[in-house]
């Protein structure tokens, strides 16, 4: 039976900013020929936060061709196939994002990581290892959202095995050790597989600090027939702004704002529940509230 071609909109790829980042079909959507302004912002931003030792490998994986074709390809299944909510090129940043920001802020507390408590690696090695992490963690999303965490993994080893191989050539103690780690932090990100590093720790809290309205945009356009799930898509909406900063009591708060209370569903059903199997827990504040109102303490 022919598809109802008025049920497959015809929509170039896009990303959390909305930015239309091919013209052509969609076999380029997998063409690593360009960034949408949200992703090149992202990239500032983490580069910014990387030690300088680590700037020219940390460029070098956000120009990777092979890394952007299984963004892209990701975030196509995601939000066309099943329709769910960004795993593209701009979330996988934002978990890098926040997961340097967490491990800066426990630095600056000085908090080490669990590399360093164990005297086994440096603060640097942790780094590459949150960075290399949260940018493959959601690859896996290319083949299916079932144990995407698992496959993640598999198809990102290459990668991971690539630059080390750079990272730390000719230590095949270190290079294990950081593959180790670096799957651990994949494979924990959904909170159903027990994790014991901060570092894997962190990677779980920033992807579930990715809430965010805009996260939830063109799934909202593109799907407007009721289904199951769809509590995902708009609590995400009515969350405005998530603040990621040094905490009054702890090393890490962090603050959420919404628009309307159908976002304490990504609170309490999403980051909460991640965030109460973090190894990292015990570091973190964290507020919630409507705008104008007084927010409520969950840590």
């Amino acid at each position: 039976m022919r598809a109802d071609p008025r049920r497959i909109p015809a929509l170039p790829p896009v990303d959390q900013d909305g930015q239309e980042r091919y013209s052509s079909g969609m076999s380029d959507a997998i063409r690593p020929s360009g960034k949408s302004p949200k992703e090149s912002s992202l990239d500032r931003h983490i580069l910014e936060l990387v030690p300088s030792s680590l700037t020219a490998i940390a460029r070098a994986m956000l120009q990777d061709e092979e890394i952007k074709a299984l963004q892209d390809y990701a975030n196509i299944v995601s939000i066309r196939r099943l329709g769910f909510n960004d795993h593209g090129p701009v979330h996988m940043r934002k978990v890098v994002k926040n997961a340097l920001t967490f491990a800066s802020l426990l630095r600056e507390a000085g908090i080490p990581m669990s590399l360093e408590q164990e005297g086994i690696g440096s603060f640097e090695d942790s780094v590459f290892a949150l960075f290399t992490a949260g940018l493959l963690h959601d690859i896996g999303m290319s083949v299916t959202r079932q144990d995407h965490e698992r496959y993640s993994t598999e198809l990102g080893r290459p990668i991971v095995d690539r630059y080390l191989n750079q990272y730390c050539p000719d230590d095949v103690g270190r290079h294990v050790m950081l593959r180790s780690l670096i799957t651990e932090c994949i494979v924990g990100h959904m909170g159903t597989i027990r994790i014991h590093s901060v570092e894997a720790g962190l990677i779980l809290i920033a992807d579930g600090c990715d809430m965010e309205k805009g996260r939830a945009r063109i799934p909202l356009l593109i799907n407007t027939e009721a289904r199951v799930g769809d509590i995902h898509k708009y609590s995400s909406s009515a969350v405005e702004r998530i603040t990621l900063s040094a905490g009054r009591e702890k090393p890490i708060r962090i603050e959420i704002e919404m628009t309307q209370s159908v976002g304490f569903f990504q609170v309490e059903e999403v980051l909460f529940p991640k965030l109460s199997v973090s190894p990292a827990r015990d570091h973190i504040e964290l507020t919630a509230g409507i705008i104008g109102e007084t927010p409520r303490r969950y840590l």
